[in-house]
């Protein structure tokens, strides 16, 4: 796979509980999981839960790819019916892109079974892994995942009801996870103490729906009721709607970058409407970074609503600067370097009218290890570009992200190795601005609770590893 040099997360999770009215239960979770599909494209899977007793099917590939066609339309259609479906679509950040490591995750044990999804990544997975193996489990995955589910099970052998057994395991388990749990009668949406993933609560008819982004609500005309509190377990069965807060009310992190970049622009986080967020960063830019120039265009799709931004603020004319192909998926292809500028043009082909003679304010999310930014500015040059002044709306990436974000060392970053001038002369940009730290966090305009910019600041909110584990 072609490293496109942007980041990537793991992970998105959704469930319902309930029968919807007029609709298959599996067709509501694939229509939801393919409004997260952004979150994870390495693989995907849906599990149903039909009396008590749990079906599953995963694979690698796109939701297109796993339950489209003839042969994937078959294999939602063995899942059969339900009263409780959860589905998942990964992007690794802990453990290999192979079939064993797709989810949901299912689970037989004496007391029943469990399917359960995860988005985010623990602190200490290796530690209990360890623990565990020494004791005797024998793991089929390099997930961090299966780790969650075998402190759970763990738990729920020794206790009366599956909500108190994830309410032990959050006691061990460490680091970034939202969760969708689904046993025998019931639906449970768990979200870390600190809060670092979102995680919602929504409503379909008498449904009751749990998903990554309130988007994911929208792909199925469910409402949004609100989010999983920081460190609350919400169950759905059929007493109701009820939540465990023991773990709440400590500190919370929500993850800045959700904001800024993983998430869709129609979500709405933890209260907070994505596009506002990101059209705020983009008009701090305009403030924080002023230059002469003509037109301000977004690098698709997360640059375009802080371009938005800084041309409001700014007063310089907001363009199309860019057509983005909708067909091209996941970018597999022939190595070496002229076939990776090429498909820079194929995935991001520039408006000539647009930029040709223009000076150029260029907005982009991130820059991380410089490769793609400079492609891109190298194809705004070929296109006419009189002058190129690269504006991101998040801070320089200087430190590893632990939960749940594929920055795993400060190696290949190229901003902790380089100055702004350096990065800039990097890149081939005529000048480059950040958004600063104390702006970023400014991007709500309600407090929601903390953000973790441990990326940007080497500030986290909790203890990380002192060594970087890698699979």
């Amino acid at each position: 796979m072609y490293d496109t040099g942007k980041l990537r997360e793991e992970c998105g999770i959704f469930g319902i509980y309930g029968e919807p009215a007029g609709r298959s239960i599996t067709g509501c979770v694939l229509n939801g999981l393919y409004a997260l599909q952004h979150r994870g494209q390495e693989s995907c899977g849906i599990a149903v839960n039909n009396g008590g007793e749990i079906t599953a099917h995963r694979d690698l590939g796109l939701l297109s790819e796993v339950f489209g066609g003839v042969f994937g339309a078959e294999k939602l259609k063995s899942l059969g019916g339900g009263q409780i479906a959860i589905g998942h679509v990964r992007y690794g950040t802990t453990g290999a892109n192979v079939r064993l490591n797709a989810q949901p995750l299912t689970v037989n044990h004496i007391k029943g079974c469990m399917a359960l999804a995860h988005n985010g990544n623990l602190t200490n997975h290796h530690a209990l892994r360890k623990n565990l193996e020494l004791s005797g489990s024998i793991f089929q995955t390099t997930s961090d995942t299966e780790v969650i589910a075998y402190i759970i099970t763990r738990e729920r052998l020794r206790r009366p009801s599956i909500e108190e057994a994830v309410s032990a395991a959050m006691d061990h388990i460490k680091g970034a996870y939202s969760l969708v749990i689904m046993s025998p009668r019931k639906l449970m949406a768990v979200r870390d103490p600190f809060g670092f993933r979102p995680l919602c609560i929504g409503k379909l008819g008498d449904c009751v729906v749990f998903a990554s982004e309130s988007c994911a609500l929208d792909g199925i005309g469910a409402s949004l009721v609100r989010d999983v509190e920081p460190g609350e377990i919400v169950i759905a069965d059929h007493e109701g709607l009820r939540s465990i807060r023991t773990h709440c009310g400590g500190r919370t992190a929500h993850c800045v970058f959700e904001y800024i970049y993983f998430a869709r622009p129609d979500s709405v986080l933890d209260g907070v409407p994505v596009q506002t967020a990101r059209q705020r960063a983009g008009a701090f830019l305009a403030m924080e970074h002023p230059v002469q120039a003509d037109v301000v265009v977004g690098v698709p799709d997360s640059g375009l609503d802080a371009a938005l931004g800084y041309a409001r603020q700014s007063g310089i004319p907001y363009g199309i600067g860019f057509i983005k192909s909708k067909y091209i998926g996941r970018t597999f292809i022939e190595p070496g370097q002229s076939n990776r500028e090429n498909l820079v043009r194929i995935k991001l082909n520039p408006i000539s009218a647009t930029v040709s003679g223009k000076r150029i304010v260029l907005i982009d999310d991130s820059i991380v290890r410089g490769t793609t930014s400079a492609r891109i500015v190298k194809t705004l040059r070929d296109a006419g570009a009189l002058e190129v002044h690269m504006r991101v709306s998040a801070p320089p990436f200087i430190n590893p992200c632990y939960f749940g974000t594929d920055i795993s060392s400060r190696e290949h970053l190229v901003a902790a190795h380089n100055t702004v001038e350096e990065t800039a002369r990097i890149i081939g940009a005529d000048s480059l601005g950040y958004l600063s730290t104390e702006n970023v966090f400014k991007l709500n305009d309600r407090p929601v609770g903390g953000f973790c910019a441990g990326c940007f600041t080497g500030d986290y909110p909790e203890a990380v590893p002192e060594v970087r584990e890698c699979e």
